[in-house]
């Protein structure tokens, strides 16, 4: 099976790309175009509390709806009731399909409030809404998060826009053995390594957007980590050689010449 025929579902919709990539933070509308394209993504993510819907030149209008699916978040939002009425807006500007619910508890870590989060997605799933929550990395929150009925789950690598990439590799991989939705990784991602090794460990997909948009050269990072994407994926479908504590000779030693 090569990398193109390796597709994943996520609330019904065949995706070929595991990279979801976030729109904030680029210099100008022609870099985040042209970042977008590289990237190689099928979903885009855009803070609705940041965009000035009313401005002609706004950031949507960079966006070509044909070619991504628009996935409007609720970042800024500090409390479940703020993350609603942000969601229904978007809803009404008939771009709330699929929304990712970010419910911030600490301005400092921007650390999400679980509890406020598990709140919200109650409400908005009641409202018909596809939730694709932010989270911790905590087994136990995602499993809630999953039961109301959420159609992945999204714990962090790091802190938002820390770079720092995958924390804790044990509590991710303990998410993804007990999920029954995608498990993505999103924030913390620093580099291409870093999305390499969410796909090494098992993930359906990565969501990014600090990593790509403060590189030096946003364009070009988009890319490695399209390919760091890939080679993460194809590693694990391969699946790694045991790790041993000791060496073990690549050649075989039967028949050796005296």
């Amino acid at each position: 099976m090569d990398a193109k025929s390796d597709t994943w579902t996520l609330a019904g919709r065949t995706l070929r790309s595991r990279l979801i990539v976030g729109t904030g933070k680029y210099k100008d509308g022609p870099e985040t175009k042209a970042a977008l394209a590289a990237s190689g993504a099928e979903i885009v993510t855009v803070a609705l509390r940041r965009v000035d819907l009313k401005a002609k030149d706004n950031l949507l209008s960079w966006i070509d709806r044909d070619r991504y699916t628009l996935l409007p978040n609720t970042a800024g939002c500090y409390t479940a009731d703020d993350a609603v009425r942000t969601l229904r807006l978007a809803r009404e500007l008939g771009i709330a399909d699929l929304v990712k619910l970010e419910v911030i508890g600490d301005p400092k870590t921007l650390f999400p409030d679980n509890e406020e989060t598990l709140k919200a997605a109650k409400i908005l799933l009641d409202e018909g809404f596809t939730v694709l929550p932010y989270c911790t990395d905590d087994p136990v929150v995602c499993q809630k998060l999953e039961r109301l009925g959420c159609a992945a789950v999204m714990p962090l690598a790091a802190p938002i826009g820390s770079g720092l990439g995958i924390r804790n590799k044990h509590n991710i991989r303990l998410i993804i053995e007990q999920a029954n939705v995608p498990v993505i990784v999103d924030a913390g991602v620093g580099t291409a390594s870093d999305a390499t090794v969410a796909m090494e460990l098992g993930c359906d997909g990565v969501l990014m957007n600090t990593a790509i948009a403060q590189a030096k050269d946003p364009v070009l990072m988009a890319e490695a980590m399209r390919l760091g994407i890939i080679a993460g994926r194809m590693a694990y479908r391969a699946g790694r050689m045991p790790v041993r504590a000791y060496a073990n000779a690549s050649s075989p030693t039967a028949g050796l010449i005296e």
